[in-house]
């Protein structure tokens, strides 16, 4: 199978090599170069894999799809929930294949948190809290993730992730939200958040909050707790999971420390359903669907949180 990957970052650097690992025949194509894409779009691919920036999004999967084509997207998708109300709408109309690139939901302790929960191991999963802070932007150049107008913040660099798998852990979809955003350590020029805390309700009757940020002087690693009617799992660093029940010793799994090579194992994963459903014809998850509902509440946590 072909594929154009649409992005000199993230897709050239993480997808392409997922793809070619997979057996793709891989082409890149800048997604500042017009020209390259339209010759890309109308050649005889598989899949368009679409990561370039959000405000570009909208181009780039509607010419995909224009074309007949199986199309994979980045997160966020788009700027807002109108462009993803959009790029789904055109999809499901003209009946190709979409996948979302929420390939986090395939980390491998991430999963096993996620099973957990549905197997019954903490009664019903109630509450879940999330706290993560990396250095990444702190002092980065100003670039389109440090504008609000093109699609930029840690809300959908990071949050989309979070909240995908939030809604994924819950089964449920977030009926209300809030919290507050903060710029710590992006350039004086930046319009983006780089930091946020925010609490969700779940139309279940579930519970999150998410305390996170991609500036700090020192970065610490992800903190993760779900509370349960019975019982409670941590999740400290991705590689240390521990199951905690009333008269019971606790249980410990330990994963492998996330790869710093590329790709990350998680996308490779993910990649692997994406070429199957390929083969088949068959519509899997995560999907356009589950962008949509991201980006709606994305949009009510940017309309409702306090910016600092």
């Amino acid at each position: 199978m072909k594929v154009a990957v649409i992005g000199t970052g993230f897709g050239k650097h993480a997808a392409a090599p997922a793809y070619a690992g997979l057996g793709f025949d891989v082409e890149v194509v800048s997604p500042r170069d017009e020209a390259a894409v339209k010759a890309a779009l109308a050649s005889d691919v598989d899949l368009v894999s679409v990561h370039s920036p959000p405000f570009l999004h909208i181009e780039h999967v509607s010419g995909a799809i224009e074309r007949g084509h199986a199309v994979l997207c980045d997160k966020p998708f788009g700027r807002n929930t109108d462009e993803a109300a959009q790029m789904h709408a055109k999809a499901r109309e003209a009946g190709v294949l979409h996948f979302l690139n929420f390939e986090f939901r395939f980390n491998e302790s991430w999963a096993r948190l996620k099973e957990l929960a549905d197997g019954g191991a903490i009664g019903t999963p109630r509450h879940l809290h999330w706290s993560f802070f990396g250095s990444g932007l702190r002092g980065r150049e100003h670039g389109w993730i440090n504008d609000r107008d093109l699609g930029g913040g840690w809300i959908g660099a990071y949050g989309s992730h979070l909240i995908d798998f939030t809604r994924w852990l819950f089964d449920s979809e977030i009926i209300d939200c809030g919290g507050l955003t903060r710029i710590d350590g992006s350039r004086e020029q930046a319009t983006a958040e780089d930091a946020y805390c925010a609490w969700f309700a779940m139309a279940n009757g579930a519970t999150a909050t998410h305390d996170t940020g991609f500036a700090t002087a020192v970065p610490s690693p992800p903190s993760v707790t779900l509370i349960g009617s019975e019982g409670t799992i941590e999740l400290n660093a991705d590689t240390t999971l521990v199951l905690r029940r009333p008269g019971a010793d606790p249980e410990a799994a330990e994963f492998a420390a996330p790869p710093r090579r590329s790709p990350p194992p998680a996308l490779s994963a993910y990649l692997g359903h994406v070429a199957e459903a390929l083969r088949t014809g068959t519509q899997i998850s995560p999907s356009f669907d589950d962008g949509v509902a991201v980006a709606r509440a994305m949009d009510l946590l940017r309309a409702k949180a306090v910016r600092l």
